[in-house]
């Protein structure tokens, strides 16, 4: 592929038949601690001043194109309440007794839409993402369900904008001709986080594009490649799927979850089947943020009336009411809870993940 190619806007494929989502809600988003914490990780809390949770912001996303009852949310015992609370309209709720990662929870998902909606295309989109073109949106994903239907799995990679090592990524190979998706290539290989030497050369090459995790298949595709490649893991999904409405599943949820091998969909699935030439992308050409830490925050975030920087810059969160001044810091971060004071700066703030260990070392569960 030698550059990005472009749906027609003004004549887009939007045929989102017997297409499902599926949203898995988990993790507790420590890089935006303290912010963020267990009790309530980045998805529910409203980041971007929309007034609306970063997961009802998915949800704003995906429920006018396929409707409530096509949403599927996976979640843990700790948060169904709350997502609940944030989603009136959700029908299909599932809670798994314990995080395993991505793969397991996204194929219980299609277990369970291929037994109840049979031949359905689904697609995992993460609940804790910004994303404010959702006109692209719709535009993209409509293409990567086309070309689902014809037995690929596809994913939506996102235009970088920097030479970013915070990602992975995907190279594209040949363009794909597939009715209703122009956009489309073969996936060559799928990359990992890249040193800055080397993340740089990708964007120069305008072949890569960021891996941010959104998968487009059939069920029973999706199903076919574990049930080949983690053959315990398919057992173990399909088990319980075939229990989930019966008085039997929570013994064997008990029985068999715990014994789930732990794996991202990422290693399960998209490498080795793009490497076998079953992996497709579509180019996301919509704006994307997965506030992965407050430098990706403070690109987002207008100052309040009540900061004052002089000769500085940088994201400041406090109280409302609370008067911040900042005089002669770049790139300054300061969150203020309450309870909890964090200051650091842009470039320090992938390091906010490890102060949630340090403060819980020091007995400080409150703060975790």
């Amino acid at each position: 592929m030698t550059g990005w190619r472009y749906a027609d806007p003004m004549n887009p494929v939007t045929d989102f038949a017997s297409f499902h989502a599926i949203i898995p809600a988990g993790g507790a988003g420590t890089r935006l601690w303290p912010f963020s914490r267990e009790a309530k990780p980045k998805f529910l809390l409203d980041l971007t001043g929309s007034g609306r949770s970063l997961i009802q912001q998915t949800w704003d996303r995906l429920e006018p194109l396929i409707g409530a009852g096509n949403i599927h949310v996976v979640t843990g015992p700790a948060h169904a309440e709350a997502i609940s609370a944030q989603l009136p309209g959700l029908v299909h709720l599932i809670v798994e007794p314990s995080p395993r990662d991505s793969m397991p929870a996204i194929g219980l998902a299609a277990a369970l839409i291929e037994r109840e909606f049979p031949g359905a295309v689904i697609g995992s989109f993460a609940a804790d993402h910004v994303i404010s073109d959702t006109a692209q949106f719709a535009i993209d994903v409509a293409q990567a369900v086309q070309v689902a239907r014809t037995g690929k799995v596809c994913t939506i990679g996102i235009r970088p904008t920097e030479a970013s090592t915070a990602f992975g990524y995907i190279e594209a190979g040949n363009p794909l001709s597939v009715d209703g998706a122009p956009a489309a290539v073969e996936v060559a290989r799928f990359v990992e986080k890249p040193d800055q030497q080397t993340a740089s050369r990708y964007l120069a090459s305008k072949t890569f594009a960021w891996n941010a995790g959104m998968f487009i298949s059939s069920a029973e595709v999706l199903l076919g490649h574990l049930a080949e490649l983690r053959p315990a893991l398919y057992d173990g999904l399909t088990a319980i799927a075939h229990v989930w409405d019966t008085d039997d599943r929570e013994r064997v949820l008990d029985d068999r979850w715990p014994t789930l091998e732990r794996v991202a969909i990422d290693h399960a699935i998209a490498e080795p089947v793009a490497d076998s030439g079953g992996v497709a992308m579509v180019p996301g050409l919509f704006d994307w943020s997965d506030l992965g830490d407050f430098a990706a925050l403070s690109d987002l975030s207008k100052t309040p009336d009540d900061v004052v920087f002089l000769d500085a810059d940088g994201l400041v969160i406090a109280p409302k009411g609370k008067a911040v001044s900042v005089i002669g810091i770049s790139g300054v971060v300061v969150i203020d809870t309450g309870d909890a004071l964090l200051v650091t700066t842009t470039e320090h703030s992938q390091r906010v993940k490890e102060l949630p260990a340090a403060w819980k070392e020091r007995g400080r569960e409150d703060l975790i």
